[in-house]
């Protein structure tokens, strides 16, 4: 009777280590992050040196440079986003940092390097395909509580003016510059700047840009539940690859 006794307290312990692994697996899966964001310029990428620096730093930025001057004529001309290219939100809860990206984005760069007024830029991307690598969550994210794709499938940007663009570019050098515009999400319009770096290499312009607006920006509440809380604060993120046109 003892060594039955003692089997049933093990077998029970057992099965309450499966199911309390089970689940915070599946709390985990639903409440946490399971998106990385993927970078598209190194972060160990060389700064432009500094215009103002002096001659030392500017003999020890060019040492650091990773390519040689890059032509105006190669830089300047329209610019298309291509594959490999993503957008990304991201939004902390009480848990942790929860990233939704989205592949479907599209758009086009008209770059002068020799006069920055000249220079343009407008983005769109696709709603629906936006995702946290969570079905459910995603779901309801894109209901009509929240984005509501179905009454309001694209998200667009519409830049109006760029602060930094380098008149000289070298390969594979970032550099830091700001971009300004309308960003429009379920058509209601807010200006918002980004803090961006731009990079040339192997003939693609890269860029990295970071901006951040809120839930109510856009007629949202940031969601609440007995679970966690979110905080009003989101975080768009461009991770663009550009091909010449």
């Amino acid at each position: 009777m003892r060594i039955k006794k003692k089997g049933w307290l093990i077998g029970g312990a057992l099965a309450v280590v499966i199911l309390g692994t089970g689940a915070y697996t599946w709390s985990n899966d639903y409440l946490g992050n399971n998106v990385d964001i993927e970078g598209v310029i190194p972060a160990d990428a060389s700064p432009a040196p500094s215009s103002s620096g002096s001659s030392a730093e500017s003999a020890s930025g060019s040492s650091a440079a990773s390519g040689a001057a890059v032509a105006g004529e190669q830089l300047n001309g329209n610019w298309t986003i291509s594959d490999g290219s993503k957008l990304y939100l991201s939004v902390t809860t009480s848990r942790e940092t929860v990233n939704f990206e989205d592949e479907a984005v599209s758009g086009s760069w008209t770059l002068n390097v020799d006069d920055a007024s000249q220079t343009t830029a407008e983005g769109k991307m696709i709603m629906d395909s936006l995702g946290s690598g969570n079905s459910m969550r995603d779901g309801h994210v894109k209901g009509t509580e929240y984005l509501n794709v179905s009454e309001f499938p694209e998200a667009t940007f519409q830049a109006t003016s760029f602060e930094g663009i380098p008149a000289e570019w070298t390969e594979g050098v970032a550099s830091d510059i700001k971009i300004t515009g309308t960003l429009t999400v379920k058509d209601i319009a807010k200006e918002v700047t980004f803090d961006a770096k731009t990079m040339y290499r192997a003939g693609q312009v890269l860029l990295s840009a970071a901006t951040v607006v809120t839930f109510a920006d856009f007629g949202m509440e940031n969601p609440h539940s007995v679970v966690l809380d979110t905080q009003n604060d989101l975080t768009v993120q461009l991770e663009l690859v550009l091909e010449k046109a």
